[in-house]
């Protein structure tokens, strides 16, 4: 029986639903996996984020509750006090709901912080894990994470501090210990990050590719170095969402970027 069958549990009075929390994958509605897009195809009701690929919606029931839970500048605290809310009411109704998640709901997605809620209140769920951005996203741009002669470690780093919190990094570590970093939500913070790196003694002249909006058809990389890439990035103007990658493997983008030239090839078919 497939795992998304309908099922119902008496519990204090309640009948219980069940809250699948899944990975909508970088971008392309193409890279959902099979299980999450059936969530999506069999929930009630789905509780979806600000850079979750609208297409994937198009997949739901007709009478499914879409609710947008995309979070503001200053308002994630309260946006996230009212997602935790909003699930633990629909599956106290007897829903299945799919709270729908950019890249994987484990990897700075605060899927942790809502699945602890519905422990909390008695509330069965599922993981339904998804295709990271960083790891995609530099795919996309022809630059594997890891290589055999220029990156066998490989770190996943916040580049967004909490507002108010000191900055907790092990820059020093991840400087001298890991080949390949992929910064995540860094864009706004990359003067210090490419600081911070070349305090702890990285090479100023270790390549950097910025990827924005990856594995979508508005893909743009840029590259440089430590020491360039700050001002590459304000003269092209990039912003968020965008993934920052720091080792030698970006250096392999010059052999086997692939996705932007099929995007170029076939805008000149078009034109």
């Amino acid at each position: 029986m497939f795992i998304l069958s309908y099922y119902f549990l008496q519990r204090g009075g309640f009948i219980m639903g069940k809250v699948y929390i899944v990975g909508a994958g970088p971008g392309s509605v193409d890279l959902i996996t099979v299980k999450g897009l059936k969530c999506i195809q069999q929930a009630d009701v789905i509780l979806y984020d600000r850079l979750v690929n609208k297409e994937l919606l198009e997949f739901a029931k007709p009478n499914a509750e879409l609710i947008f839970v995309g979070k503001l500048p200053k308002l994630h605290g309260v946006i996230q006090d009212r997602i935790h809310s909003l699930l633990v009411q629909h599956a106290r109704e007897g829903k299945v709901v799919t709270r729908l998640k950019g890249g994987d709901p484990f990897v700075f997605g605060r899927g942790a912080e809502e699945a602890e809620v519905l422990v909390e209140a008695g509330i069965p769920f599922e993981i339904v894990p998804g295709i990271t951005s960083g790891v995609a996203a530099p795919a996309y741009a022809g630059i594997p994470v890891t290589h055999r002669d220029l990156g066998s470690s490989f770190a996943l780093v916040t580049g967004h501090m909490r507002e108010g919190k000191d900055d907790s990094i092990n820059w020093k570590g991840l400087a001298e210990s890991v080949d390949t970093l992929a910064v995540y939500m860094g864009v706004g913070n990359l003067p210090y990050i490419t600081e911070q790196l070349m305090k702890y003694k990285r090479n100023p002249n270790t390549p950097v590719a910025l990827i924005h909006w990856g594995t979508t058809e508005h893909q743009k990389t840029i590259t440089g170095t430590l020491e360039t890439i700050v001002d590459i990035a304000k003269n092209e103007e990039i912003q968020n969402p965008s993934m920052i990658l720091v080792g030698e493997v970006v250096k392999m983008r010059e052999k086997i970027a692939w996705f932007e030239k099929e995007q170029e090839a076939l805008q000149k078919v078009l034109v």
